[in-house]
């Protein structure tokens, strides 16, 4: 058992570190680019999807075929462009909506933040994905209760808060919560990098092993690392 604190918040990365990678890859990414294909004449002029249509750069608002090709491209070299991470959030609302998508928590994953909100911590969340995206993953899950949304406090994507790997993120979602002190918040991440640039803003980090996460070549980084949150004694301030 690790035991942290005393904290006031807990963040939480997504995609490796409370969900397989394999959903997000192997399930939503395809949900998504099957919708736009299947949907994309009805959508191109709906006023809904001008705003996401919009956001694209400037040759790829114009040509259907053009949009298509650069969300496909976008999606193969996984590049985490914001106006992608929205469209991608719009999409996959009738899967979640509809019960074709469940985000697949690992098990340790609900009782840990059930237990870490009623242990008066502040649950926040931290993803490349938008912040709808991440609302919608979090709506419906496997977990009790599959609505998970009333357990977390805050969201925080690329747009609001910054990219991931850099150390002024972190302290610009801390700036948030002036109240809080930097080493008051723990970062939780499959992503050594995210990791290392949450430590540099001053918050505590830990990286965390899943099954089916690239595997951590870094000896030191491994010790440290995180199986299960069942792991963790987090002591509230």
């Amino acid at each position: 058992m690790v035991a942290i604190g005393p904290l006031k918040a807990v963040l939480l990365d997504i995609e490796g570190t409370v969900c397989p990678i394999s959903f997000v890859k192997d399930v939503l990414f395809p949900f998504a680019l099957q919708a736009l294909s299947e949907g994309l004449d009805s959508l191109w002029e709906s006023p809904a999807f001008a705003q996401y249509r919009q956001a694209f750069p400037t040759e790829f608002r114009s040509n259907q075929e053009a949009f298509k090709a650069h969300v496909e491209d976008l999606v193969a070299r996984d590049v985490k462009a914001p106006y992608l991470k929205a469209l991608q959030g719009y999409l996959w609302e009738e899967g979640y909506r509809s019960g074709k998508l469940r985000a697949p928590l690992f098990d340790d994953v609900g009782p840990a933040i059930v237990s870490w909100h009623d242990a008066g911590l502040i649950i926040m969340i931290y993803s490349s994905g938008s912040v709808p995206a991440q609302k919608l993953l979090f709506g419906h899950t496997t977990a009790q209760p599959s609505d998970m949304t009333a357990l977390i406090t805050d969201w925080f994507d690329t747009v609001n808060a910054g990219p991931k790997v850099n150390p002024a993120s972190y302290t610009k979602i801390a700036s948030h919560y002036p109240n809080f002190q930097l080493d008051q918040w723990l970062f939780l991440s499959d992503n050594l990098l995210e990791v290392e640039a949450a430590r540099a803003a001053g918050m505590r980090s830990l990286p965390v092993v899943r099954p089916g996460n690239a595997p951590i070549d870094d000896p030191k980084a491994l010790k440290s690392a995180i199986h299960d949150f069942n792991a963790l004694s987090l002591l509230a301030e």
